[in-house]
């Protein structure tokens, strides 16, 4: 798990710096240390990492801060308050700021380690699902998960119903989706009503394609739709 992983530790105090810099390198981890939070900040913009290990009381920016404007810039990524700081007060500050846990100074390595391995874990399996909700059709992506639809550079914000739709053509490409499936699937009954609301929202999706030109949505009259993939 360690292999690759870029760590942020952020630390003052050069004795327990080195220490644990050293203990987390020899478990195969790449440790980028700095001594205060604006040196912190300006290089984590720049750089790829996959975890944060923050001490609280540091110069020039505090750990709050810098974990509040971390997770402005990622939302995702594991932080870890080190803190002496050991009232429940700090805790629930720390906690309620993004960070995804809080472990009081003095800790052991073996504690420290448990805690990285089980955030990145998680955030691998956070990875895998974001990869999973992404679908692709000739040139276009579907990110069916945050209601997005890609081609390019550009990114298109959907409705649930328009990514619902979308999804169902980009997992059936070339198939014929009958109107009543299309309708229960998505609207929930294939009233009259529906019907025309479906014909307004197919309008819109064949705008949205339209960029593609290795994609378009074949209307089979009184039958359904078609995603016709172009080779």
């Amino acid at each position: 798990m360690s292999k690759n992983i870029q760590i942020l530790y952020v630390e003052d105090d050069s004795t327990l710096a080195f220490v644990t810099k050293d203990n987390l390198e020899e478990l195969g981890y790449t440790v980028t240390h700095y001594t205060n939070g604006a040196e912190a900040i300006n290089n984590f913009v720049h750089s790829d990492f996959n975890l944060c290990i923050l001490d609280i009381m540091l110069p020039k920016m505090d750990g709050y801060e810098l974990a509040e404007r971390i997770r402005k810039i990622n939302k995702d990524i594991p932080i870890i308050f080190l803190s002496a700081k050991s009232q429940v007060e700090d805790r629930i500050k720390g906690l309620s700021l993004g960070a995804d846990d809080y472990i009081i100074k003095p800790f052991s390595i073996e504690e420290l380690q448990l805690k990285i391995e089980v955030f990145l874990k998680r955030n691998r399996v956070i990875e895998l699902t974001a990869e999973l909700s992404l679908i692709k059709a000739g040139n276009t992506m579907l990110d069916y998960h945050n209601l997005n639809l890609l081609f390019g550079n550009e990114i298109h914000k959907l409705t649930q119903r328009e990514a619902k739709l979308l999804n169902m053509f980009f997992e059936n490409p070339q198939k014929l989706i009958p109107r009543n499936e299309l309708l229960l699937t998505v609207w929930g009954d294939d009233s009259y009503f529906n019907g025309r609301s479906l014909d307004v929202f197919m309008t819109r999706i064949r705008k949205y394609l339209k960029k593609d030109n290795s994609l378009t949505i074949e209307n089979i009259r009184s039958a359904g739709y078609r995603l016709i993939i172009k080779n």
